[in-house]
């Protein structure tokens, strides 16, 4: 960020933050459940959003709650690089009442974007997102904005002097300060309504025997317990951060933020995917945030789920999310259900090949398949 940048946001934190909340542990371990929807990094696209849940049986014609004792998980990264994630946040906030009342849950995630956005790091926001928040009050409210710009930098004047206030320095603000950023800002504040929504939510969840989460757990992570760990994302989310913690909401072996197993070759990471999923007693782990094949994609003989998907410009989206039911993973792809019950590298390459036959000719996932069938073969899971 900017100087500037530091100082207006600092600016608009003292301007909108009061007393934070009292921070309430959210359940985080779930057993029993049958039916398990997990999508995705969604970054503002609220039409695939509700396209899957249509499709998933989740919801019916007027967008409310139809699918039961079912279990959606939002793996996090609703917001930025798209439009309309005011419009997916609203629509989650509607359905987990309903879901709660028909016994089934709805969890949305905390990811690293949730976090920037709260934090004020608003490097990926699209200008949508802005203009989602734009009425008829805006212009006025954000020339109140401005005057106390002002007025903060005249009192806080940054290294090169207290700026000139002509014309283009207020051409270039607004320009960096579109009708809806105070509006987008007081509403992502930990008090406003989606910071103090986002701020509800856990990070790191388990259901039967899989973890979820958006990012992964490294190394340093690894001893955390999962709800210490929630409650140290919700704590700094408030301002209010756990000293044992200090960094989680950046930290790039944390929660939010760790690639590890997306990304490190599976022989250099397993040992750390071992301890990881003995540590937490589970058979699996399910994460967003890395975007390495164009559908659901599996590593680790299927120990580890990938549902970011990787999206070539001008190529549609699949819509590719995942179902579990009684066990049984089903990736849903351009709306057609393909197993994903694979436990080596061969059937991972079948599984690849079976999604590619629903994909065009020029589809980017021929080069994942490809790759897949080249790769050395290792042991199957235990």
């Amino acid at each position: 960020m900017t100087y500037y940048a530091r100082f207006l946001s600092a600016l608009l934190l003292a301007l909108t933050l009061l007393a934070a909340p009292g921070l309430a542990r959210a359940e985080s371990s779930w057993t029993g459940v049958e039916r398990i929807v997990v999508i995705g990094d969604l970054e503002g696209d609220y039409e695939k959003f509700t396209d899957m849940l249509r499709t998933a049986g989740l919801i019916d014609a007027r967008g409310d709650w139809t699918g039961g004792r079912a279990h959606l998980v939002q793996l996090g990264d609703i917001p930025d690089r798209g439009p309309n994630s005011r419009m997916v946040m609203d629509h989650l906030m509607r359905l987990e009442p309903q879901a709660e009342r028909a016994g089934g849950q709805v969890h949305a995630l905390i990811g690293n974007h949730e976090a920037m956005n709260v934090e004020g790091d608003l490097r990926y926001v699209h200008p949508g997102e802005y203009a989602a928040f734009a009425d008829r009050n805006s212009s006025r409210l954000r020339d109140a904005y401005y005057r106390q710009t002002q007025d903060w930098l005249r009192a806080n004047p940054p290294p090169t002097g207290v700026p000139t206030f002509d014309a283009a320095f207020r051409a270039q603000w607004e320009a960096e300060h579109p009708l809806g950023y105070v509006e987008h800002r007081q509403a992502w504040a930990p008090t406003g309504r989606y910071g103090r929504w986002i701020a509800s939510h856990n990070s790191v969840i388990r259901i039967n025997d899989i973890l979820f989460l958006h990012a992964g757990i490294g190394p340093t992570y690894l001893p955390a317990e999962r709800d210490a760990m929630n409650d140290a994302v919700r704590g700094a989310l408030n301002g209010q951060p756990d000293p044992a913690f200090a960094d989680i909401l950046t930290a790039q072996d944390g929660p939010l933020w760790y690639r590890g197993l997306s990304l490190n070759e599976e022989a250099a990471e397993e040992p750390h995917l071992a301890a990881l999923l003995a540590r937490h007693g589970v058979s699996r782990i399910i994460v967003g945030h890395t975007k390495r094949a164009a559908t659901i994609l599996p590593r680790f003989g299927g120990r580890v789920i990938i549902t970011d998907i990787a999206r070539r410009a001008n190529y549609a989206d699949p819509h590719a999310f995942l179902i579990i039911e009684n066990g049984m993973l089903t990736t849903i792809h351009r709306g057609h259900r393909v197993p994903l019950n694979v436990s080596n590298q061969a059937e991972t390459c079948a599984y690849l090949d079976a999604i590619l036959a629903l994909e065009p000719e020029q589809s980017p996932l021929r080069s994942t398949a490809n790759q897949c069938r080249a790769a050395p073969q290792p042991a199957s899971a235990p």
